[in-house]
Parts: structure tokens; C-alpha cells; sequence
């Protein structure tokens, strides 16, 4: 468990370094007061484990820019790592001070070491294509929604899955999982979303997974961002937490197994899951811990839970909190 006395804690993403998983996480300071301040008071945490249990705190890895009009000089947000030919590249969502955060934008540091970043210049390498995707308008939206990339390698190319909104329909059903793919890891194409939209108004902090032949979608939503169709289905259930699509190529097409979430309930209790094979071989689910009964939030990431693959497909997590 990673709970830290005078910082608040969240979305959180992973690299693996032989036998050290190290985890890359947002966190603010309790002192704020305010919850909902947190995301602009934001720098990324890091600490290193080899259990997933017991935790060793390293250096913070990253803080908004210093620098006066640069893209993340506000927040820096939700990433993910991969690391090619000796260097580590970590992805991740800035906005920026003068245009007061809404505009979300997907940029680069480096590392040789997973200790010490460097900053990618001049600055952000993935907007969204208004071709395929919402851009800012507040008519349609309160921010430019274009975050939490997940970067992965396949087929010799380099693949972003990103939160993102498409640019028709009904505002609370145009989430998607965006797409931009990439020979070198810096010039990236965006492409059309690799899922259909209508159920959600976003899809955050997505991961890419294979287990046994299926590649798993993740993605977190809250109960407040439901579609009206959805909400139209009576035998659905509202649950704030980690839902997940299917496919058998890790481009699409993605499907539902189940309306039911991987972890979710009404209270809110889990979200931004992640999944990790364990150091013992076994799948294990990580969330952090968002609000208490009383609708406190609680801001620390949880210990591992075992997660069951069943036989035709479908993830389970028997999730208990104390």
C-alpha cells in the first residue's frame, strides 16, 4: 500500500526493471483542504517495489514546468512508461497556466535510469485531429479532453491509446479510446478512436493487456459521465470504477464481455484500476482508494488483489477493503 501522511495519491502506471516494479504516481499535498484542488496542485511520485506490497519512496519524478507559456507549466497528469532501445520514455498529459488548464496535451520525458527525467523539447507531440475529435468548445464541453496516454509497441510500430472525446453526438456519450500510432516514438499520426462511442462521456487512464490470447482494455469512468442511453437501461447498474472491453488484436475491434464493471460500486470506493502479473506469476489488480462511505476522499494506492481470468474470458476481482 502506498499511502503518504502529507500527500494525496491517485492514478498511477508502471515499469519493470528485472525485479523492481516501480511506479509512477499523481500525488498533491493534503494541505490544500480541498479534494478537488488536487489536480492542480500535481506532481508525479515514484517509489519501487518487488512485492507490490512494500514500498521504497524514490525522488518525485516530475513537476510542471518552471517555464513561462510552456505546454505543462500547470499539471502534469497521467502517463505511462516504455522503455526502447536503453532509454525510458515516459508519456504523459500536460495543460497549461495561461489557458487555465483546458487544454490537454500528450508529451514526452526521458530517462536513463527511471530516477532522472528530462523534458522532451520544445514541447507537446500529440493533439488531437479535430477530423475525429472534440476540440475545445465550451459550448460542447468544460475542457479540450485529449489525456493518459497508454503507449505500447507492436509490429514494429509505436501505438498511443488516450483518453479522448469524437466530435458527434450526444455530449455525455462521445467518450472513446483515441489513437495515434508512431515509427520513432516522437512524429506520431493521430488515427480515428479504436472504440465506439455512446456509453460514457470519457474513458480515463486506459491500460492495454494480454491474457491467454485476449487483449483487455481498461478504462475508469465515474457515475456522473453515463450516456442517457445508458442511463436508459434500467438493468444496468451505476457504478463508479474500472470497467474493461476485449479484442483479440490489440487494435480493435473492442467489445463488451459484461455491462457488470471489473470493480466498481455506487460509493465509489476504487478507481483507476491497473492489472500486473505479480512477482509470483499471478495476475493481481490495483487500484487507488477514492472515497470512503461518507464520501471522504482517501487518496492512497491499494495492495495488490488477486484477479481471476474465467474460462470464457471474463475478469474477476474479489476485492474486499478493510
Amino acid at each position: 500500500m502506498i499511502r503518504l501522511h502529507d500527500k494525496w495519491v491517485w492514478d498511477f502506471w508502471f515499469a519493470q526493471d528485472d525485479s523492481d516494479i516501480h511506479i509512477f504516481y499523481l500525488q498533491a499535498p493534503r494541505a490544500v483542504g480541498d479534494e478537488s484542488l488536487r489536480h492542480w496542485n500535481v506532481s508525479i511520485g515514484h517509489a519501487v517495489s518487488q512485492d507490490l506490497v512494500h514500498w521504497e519512496i524514490l525522488p518525485d519524478a516530475l513537476i510542471p514546468s518552471s517555464e513561462n507559456g510552456a505546454w505543462d507549466n500547470f499539471t502534469t497528469w497521467t502517463g505511462s512508461i516504455i522503455k526502447h532501445m536503453g532509454t525510458w520514455l515516459m508519456f504523459y498529459t500536460g495543460t497549461n497556466r495561461e489557458e487555465k488548464g483546458k487544454m490537454q496535451r500528450i508529451g514526452l520525458a526521458t530517462s536513463n535510469d527511471l530516477i532522472h527525467w528530462e523534458r522532451h523539447r520544445p514541447g507537446a507531440l500529440i493533439e488531437p485531429d479535430p477530423k475525429w475529435y472534440e476540440t475545445f468548445d465550451l459550448d460542447l464541453w468544460h475542457e479540450q479532453t485529449w489525456r493518459d496516454p497508454w503507449v505500447f509497441e507492436h509490429d514494429g510500430k509505436f501505438h498511443a491509446f488516450i483518453t479522448a472525446r469524437c466530435n458527434t453526438g450526444e455530449k455525455f456519450s462521445r467518450g472513446v479510446i483515441g489513437y495515434a500510432v508512431s515509427s520513432d516514438l516522437f512524429t506520431w499520426e493521430v488515427r480515428p478512436p479504436v472504440t465506439k462511442p455512446g456509453e460514457f462521456a470519457y474513458l480515463e487512464v486506459p491500460q492495454l493487456t494480454e491474457i491467454n490470447g485476449l487483449w483487455y482494455l481498461l478504462f475508469s469512468v465515474t457515475d456522473d459521465m453515463y450516456s442517457k442511453a445508458r442511463l436508459a437501461c434500467p438493468e444496468i447498474k451505476k457504478h463508479t470504477g474500472t470497467n474493461y472491453l476485449v479484442a483479440h488484436h490489440p487494435l480493435g475491434p473492442f467489445r463488451y464481455l459484461t455491462d457488470d464493471f471489473l470493480v466498481g460500486d455506487e460509493m465509489g470506493s476504487l478507481y483507476a484500476g491497473k492489472v500486473i502479473r505479480s512477482p509470483f506469476g499471478e495476475w493481481a489488480f490495483l487500484a487507488f482508494e477514492h472515497f470512503s462511505s461518507g464520501r471522504m476522499f482517501i487518496g492512497k494506492i491499494t495492495d495488490p488483489f488477486p484477479m481471476r481470468i474465467q474460462e470464457n474470458g471474463q475478469l474477476f476481482v474479489p476485492h474486499r477493503l478493510a
